[in-house]
């Protein structure tokens, strides 16, 4: 795992440097225009009893330069020079910058350095936790240093448990001295035939940060990352009711990115082998998969506008390419935060003008995630009614699980990923 430090990053280019923008978060890096698709925060209707103070979390696939060019089919309507990287990494840093969040989640990292250097002159430390193989990004996780100090790291390696080669980070901070929560960040495995993977991914990734949790006083947890699943989907379902029976689906439907017009679909139903089983929920005799986290979605959680958010309350579109427009990017939490606002996402018509990300002014083919949590104090109702939740799963829900739709979500053409 790669530590950010002066000695690592010096040899990089400082000749753009980051300025101090105390008090002036809005404020965009000189030399840039500003973007043309403006968002807006949408603010819980009640004001928090919090005993902490507020932190802003930042999730963001800014779309790997080797995955940008060896996926072409995915960005026909882009212009060549929107591709480029150094035009790419100027617009995402300044996307990082205007909302000066207080922890930023990056996936398929893979100018790490470059960026790593960029974000020290802003206050920032960082790790990062390159994937295996031949892959050559991965996930980073920076946080400002004069709020945030991290108190444990730790990492998954999907690889040495049979589950590809993703990674995720998990991590402990302190924030301004007094409150404690871990933080995971990870980027889904893809490929939609592989549901049994992304679901084994998933639920080790709640599994260990429960436990690091645990470790320290059942402290809270935020989950950000690229879950590579929509809102209609079963493993979205297994993220927000803790288990998921997966006898009742196709595995290569447990994402909901297997529409027939995305090139993933067959129209038979395949059988689970035990493999598959084992992968899934982490016993090859065991077909309901579980975790043991109360969850909550932060833009779930918080009304927006019809205009881009959809029948669970999530984002319509966080994810737009040549064969892709929906959401699959994420900021979920447990007991003991509540979310106070969230940076709205664009409306689908102000996307769908684009005719793809990135663009001039957006650097990615994703748009970033931001949220704001404050502490709450736990009290005993809260320990019981999180127990009765549970109690209330029902197979009824399984079977809902099984309508699942797309119509949310808008597919484009054949894939031969």
């Amino acid at each position: 795992m790669w530590s950010a430090s002066f000695e690592n990053v010096a040899q990089f280019d400082h000749r753009r440097r980051w300025p101090n923008t105390a008090g002036a978060p809005h404020r965009v890096w000189q030399g840039f225009q500003t973007p043309v698709h403006s968002r807006r925060w949408i603010v819980a209707d009640e004001a928090s009893t919090s005993s902490g103070d507020a932190c802003t979390i930042m999730s963001y696939n800014i779309l790997a330069d080797t995955h940008a060019w060896n996926h072409p089919d995915l960005y026909r309507f882009v212009p060549r020079e929107a591709m480029r990287w150094d035009s790419r990494r100027r617009l995402i840093i300044r996307e990082i910058r205007q909302w000066d969040s207080d922890l930023v989640c990056l996936q398929e990292v893979d100018k790490f350095q470059g960026i790593a250097a960029e974000m020290q002159q802003r206050g920032y430390e960082c790790i990062f936790k390159g994937r295996t193989w031949d892959a050559e990004d991965g996930c980073a996780t920076f946080w400002k240093s004069e709020r945030l100090h991290l108190l444990e790291e730790d990492s998954i390696d999907f690889n040495e448990f049979n589950l590809w080669n993703n990674v995720a980070q998990i991590l402990v901070f302190e924030l301004n001295g007094s409150q404690k929560f871990v933080l995971g960040n990870i980027h889904v495995l893809f490929n939609p035939k592989r549901g049994d993977i992304k679901l084994g991914q998933i639920r080790m990734l709640l599994e260990k940060a429960n436990a690091l949790a645990e470790k320290w006083d059942g402290i809270p947890i935020v989950l950000a990352g690229d879950f590579n699943c929509t809102p209609d989907s079963a493993i979205y379902k297994f993220l927000s009711t803790m288990k998921l029976n997966i006898s009742l689906h196709d595995r290569r439907q447990l994402s909901g990115l297997d529409s027939p017009e995305f090139g993933f679909y067959e129209p038979y139903r395949s059988q689970w082998s035990a493999r598959e089983v084992r992968n899934a929920t982490g016993y090859s005799n065991v077909m309901v998969a579980r975790h043991p986290l109360k969850l909550c979605s932060s833009y779930a959680m918080l009304k927006g506008n019809s205009s881009n958010r959809g029948d669970h309350g999530e984002p319509l579109a966080t994810s737009y390419h040549n064969k892709f427009l929906g959401t699959v990017d994420y900021l979920w939490y447990t007991r003991g935060l509540e979310c106070s606002r969230v940076l709205d996402t664009l409306p689908l018509n102000a996307l769908r003008k684009m005719r793809g990300l990135p663009t001039k002014e957006m650097g990615s083919d994703h748009l970033p995630i931001v949220a704001e949590f404050v502490f709450t104090e736990r009290t005993q109702d809260d320990s019981e009614h999180e127990d009765d939740s549970e109690e209330e799963e029902s197979e009824q829900d399984d079977e809902s699980a099984q309508k699942a739709t797309t119509s949310k979500h808008i597919y484009f053409s054949d894939s031969d990923d």
